[in-house]
């Protein structure tokens, strides 16, 4: 597995230091709203179950334990509507920004090869295509690679980040139908798929790709990807997973198996009780619906526009009217102690937007509804 590291863009959050700096010198402090990093305790439960297999010398299998892949095929059935998944078929990921960056490669792409992401997107999916040799090509509309023979990859986020856009039952079809017509894998980022805000989602849930409304309950060269961190307040253990069709996971086994890429034993356990436990989840998503209803409230009575923003983690942000240069609006918020992420990290398309992260304290998100109302 070579990566190619000429063409990767240098490291965008290197540039937000300085209104960092801004933001912290505000006599009441700096209201860190820039990265989707959770804040919330880990749940006791998980932490007991990771406590209680600390005692483990042995090395742990690549494939992971059945209780684990069983609890993520239960989990997709049980809260994704996506039932029939083969546990065989499931593969713990460290986390899933690594399998997201490594897929391209782990699936054998290299020059001549194209993967497509969403135009406003989470960076590593332009990455790892990079990474691998290929190209990224930016596209939300199907009919922009669709009948290409030297697409290999289609990655969909959905919900995204940073839009918080949802696709539904019959433009996920459409994706799948246009990559099966060449060959292509389609890749889908679900990781905030218990995070919906808006109707219809808030009540219909957001489909899956494995969900037979989309794929007619054929798994052939669909995965889906999750991430425990969001949900569970995991992040800091790195767990995931990915699954559907068998034998794409069963490829993408075999090479982390000769690359030693394991989820360490203990957190496997963890990870499995989480899986089976949907109370501390429900919690959770209440937790960020209160400070999303507080933030969404504010920045729209302090004269700004929020666009999308149905599902996920994150406020899609921009100055009212066109909008200004998102480097203007980060500058502004930092003169008022709030850090916010730029939307030229995640594409040009996202360059009158800035990215607002739900993922703070009740405290300072209070803190930052006190200073947008009195700007």
């Amino acid at each position: 597995m070579g990566f190619h590291t000429a063409s990767l863009p240098d490291f965008p959050w290197d540039t937000l230091a300085p209104y960092a700096r801004t933001a912290r010198a505000h006599p009441d402090g700096i209201v860190d709203l820039s990265v989707g990093t959770p804040v919330d305790p880990t749940p006791e439960p998980v932490r007991a179950a990771l406590a209680s297999h600390a005692d483990a010398p042995g090395y742990p299998t690549t494939h992971g334990t059945a209780a684990l892949r069983e609890a993520a095929s239960a989990w997709l059935a049980r809260r994704r509507r996506a039932p029939g998944v083969d546990p065989a078929a499931v593969l713990p990921t460290i986390g899933s920004k690594e399998l997201v960056a490594g897929l391209p490669s782990l699936l054998g792409l290299g020059a001549g090869d194209v993967v497509v992401h969403p135009e406003v997107a989470y960076p590593t999916y332009d990455v790892g295509a990079r990474l691998a040799g290929a190209q990224p090509l930016p596209a939300d509309d199907v009919a922009a690679w669709a009948g290409r023979g030297d697409v290999r990859l289609v990655w969909l986020n959905s919900p995204g980040n940073p839009t918080g856009r949802v696709l539904g039952v019959e433009q996920l079809r459409a994706v799948v139908a246009a990559a099966r017509s060449i060959g292509a894998v389609v890749a889908s980022d679900e990781c905030y798929g218990l995070l919906a805000w808006t109707q219809p989602w808030a009540s219909e849930g957001v489909p899956s790709i494995l969900d037979p409304r989309v794929c007619d309950g054929d798994h052939t060269d669909l995965l889906v990807v999750q991430s425990l961190s969001k949900q569970s307040n995991l992040a800091g253990y790195r767990a995931g997973f990915v699954a559907g069709d068998p034998r794409r996971v069963a490829a993408l086994l075999e090479v982390r198996k000769h690359a030693g890429m394991m989820l360490p034993g203990p957190i496997q356990a963890a990870a499995a009780v989480a899986l089976a436990d949907d109370a501390h989840v429900d919690a959770q998503v209440e937790r960020y619906r209160r400070r999303r209803t507080a933030l969404l409230g504010a920045f729209t009575a302090a004269g700004f526009e929020v666009d999308g923003s149905d599902a996920g983690l994150y406020l899609w942000v921009r100055a009212a009217g066109a909008g200004q240069d998102c480097w203007q609006t980060v500058a502004d918020l930092a003169d008022q102690g709030i850090l916010v992420a730029p939307g030229s990290f995640y594409g040009p398309a996202g360059v009158r937007h800035v990215r607002v992260a739900l993922t703070a304290s009740d405290d300072a998100v209070a803190r930052a509804v006190a200073r947008l109302a009195g700007a």
